[in-house]
């Protein structure tokens, strides 16, 4: 008899088509796994299954199909963490695989300290040259169109929206001003942003006072965005600083959270204490406010941040014209070598020069300085220190990245166990390869994340690897008022990790920084898989996280 191997064929497609067990009912199963779902509780072994960008079933699928099956026995599946405070927003334009965060398992990437991509001016747009966006929801949609393997997410700058308007100039704005700066936070916000940020440290933003602050504050709030600053100071003036935020916060009305808190130079040590009794007191109160921290006791800014602002006004070549001036100099030197609360003085907070290590310059001529202290290179060019600093800003051209080691590793841990605390890295997420591994970088871009799984929860447990998930997951989506991210359940986004929890540790060091953290096996990303048996995959499936008040073009 002659088999018609067609017809058979047609008859396996008609049986699989009233049959689902003949084709995979899921695109992803993780199996076996101790299930960390971000809210806290206790974890639980079980199955999680993917299809498409979401989470479709947690519980017993051995019996169910997947395309891929990955046995997670022994390992910890949790939701992907959100980076609270990230600097990849320029990075990720250039290498979208996000490679130091997405190895400690980082799938949102949340951008806006003080600074954002957009709303740029034709002036803003020509000085950063390469900008094919204006406003910051055409910024997120360039860089996820260009391929990203994070989720990506930003703040509006209130230094961005203060330089659209007023520039770099030190001055009030004129009513008919701060209104157009209120448009143009309330446009940001339309766009999808999380809400504001500030970085009152830096000029111009040091340029702002509190009524400025407030009125951008209570347009963010109309969208039912957040406030979220790097306060006016963390070290001399730091409580005063805090009375601000919180006046801030209870005048607009909207949530605030402190970034990357801090009580910064011995002498101030002991003010976190008062800070933290400040915070709970107001959160008693009713007011909706927090923080978020990196687990490292150093800083890392830039060298500008041991001068007063007044220097800066104007902009870098307006900066650097001043610094050549033989009197101003001297009115400079003065300044940071005596202590004052005007301004935030990393110089005197550092201690010693010896806390000052320079990372990055943009000269390629001093990138042998790179590792070395300020004492170590005043030692031998046989310079004075604060005189050094001047030289070498101008020799560079501009500013150069340093870190300042001038917090305690005690607070550092106080902190980590406050139920309110999430975490950022304050870093941007690079490859540790090719030109970036000529310059030098603050560890916390490749460990941030998993130095708090390693050193802190599994070696120090301080805090249960359950609090610690919740912290980097569930927390920082409730503050973002994101409703379908951050948790292990059906229908939430399929943001997914596997990882050990005997074996997740940063491996980066201020002395060799690029290095990646290890423990992270597995990432998936919307779904997609970005990290396979802990190396990239190549995918870019990041989407943008837009805030509460986005209003959809129609």
């Amino acid at each position: 008899m002659r088999i018609n191997h067609h017809s058979i064929f047609l008859y396996i497609l008609l049986l699989c088509a009233g049959f689902t067990s003949c084709r995979p009912a899921y695109d992803v199963i993780i199996s076996n796994g101790n299930i960390y779902d971000g809210s806290g509780l206790p974890a639980y072994s079980s199955d999680l299954a993917i299809k498409g960008n979401k989470i479709m079933a947690i519980g017993d699928l051995s019996k169910a199909t997947a395309k891929t099956k990955i046995d997670a026995a022994g390992l910890a599946v949790s939701p992907g963490f959100i980076n609270m405070l990230s600097w990849a927003n320029r990075p990720l334009l250039s290498d979208g695989r996000s490679m130091s965060d997405i190895k400690q398992g980082v799938t949102l990437e949340v951008f806006g300290e003080g600074s954002s991509m957009g709303p740029l001016s034709s002036s803003m747009k020509q000085e950063m040259k390469d900008a094919q966006w204006t406003s910051l929801g055409e910024y997120l949609d360039y860089l996820v169109q260009k391929g990203v393997s994070t989720n990506v997410a930003s703040f509006v700058g209130a230094t961005t929206v203060r330089i659209h308007v007023l520039g770099y100039d030190d001055r009030k704005p004129s009513p008919a001003e701060l209104k157009q700066m209120q448009e143009l936070v309330r446009q940001a916000m339309q766009e999808g942003a999380m809400g504001l940020g500030t970085s009152l440290i830096y000029p111009p933003a040091f340029y702002a006072d509190t009524e400025e602050l407030v009125a951008l504050a209570q347009a963010a709030a109309e969208y039912d965005g957040m406030y979220i600053s790097h306060l006016r100071s963390e070290g001399n003036s730091f409580l005063e600083a805090v009375d601000e935020f919180m006046t801030i916060a209870d005048r607009a009305k909207i949530d605030a959270e402190i970034y990357h808190l801090k009580a910064a130079g011995k002498n101030n040590w002991h003010k976190l204490d008062l800070v933290v009794q400040k915070i709970d007191s107001a959160r008693a109160a009713g007011l909706s406010v927090s923080a978020n921290m990196y687990t490292y006791p150093a800083a890392s800014t830039g060298l500008d941040a041991t001068l007063p602002p007044w220097v800066q006004e104007g902009g870098k070549e307006e900066w650097l014209k001043r610094l050549r001036s033989p009197e101003i100099r001297q009115k400079v030197l003065e300044e940071v070598n005596s202590s004052s609360n005007a301004w935030e003085n990393f110089y005197q907070m550092a201690g010693s020069p010896d806390n000052i290590m320079l990372v990055g310059f943009d000269t390629d001529s001093l990138n042998h300085l790179v590792g070395k202290t300020l004492a170590e290179i005043a030692t031998s060019r046989n310079a004075d220190p604060a005189e050094l600093i001047i030289d070498l800003i101008l020799a560079n051209g501009g500013d150069i990245d340093a870190i300042y080691f001038l917090m305690s590793e005690e607070n550092v841990e106080k902190k980590i166990r406050l139920p309110y605390m999430s975490f950022g890295s304050d870093a941007g997420s690079v490859a540790a390869e090719g030109k970036r591994l000529e310059s030098s970088t603050h560890p916390r871009t490749y460990g941030n994340f998993s130095r708090l799984l390693g050193r802190y929860v599994r070696d120090k447990k301080l805090i249960s690897l359950e609090e610690a998930v919740m912290k980097m997951t569930s927390l920082p989506a409730g503050k973002l008022k994101i409703k379908d991210r951050g948790r292990l359940a059906p229908g939430y986004y399929a943001d997914v990790l596997v990882f050990d929890p005997a074996q997740v540790e940063d491996k980066a060091t201020f002395e060799n920084p690029h290095q990646y953290a290890t423990g992270m096996l597995h990432v998936f990303v919307n779904g997609r898989q970005v990290l396979k048996d802990g190396s990239h995959t190549g995918a870019t499936p990041g989407m943008v996280v837009r805030g509460p008040g986005y209003k959809k073009e129609k």
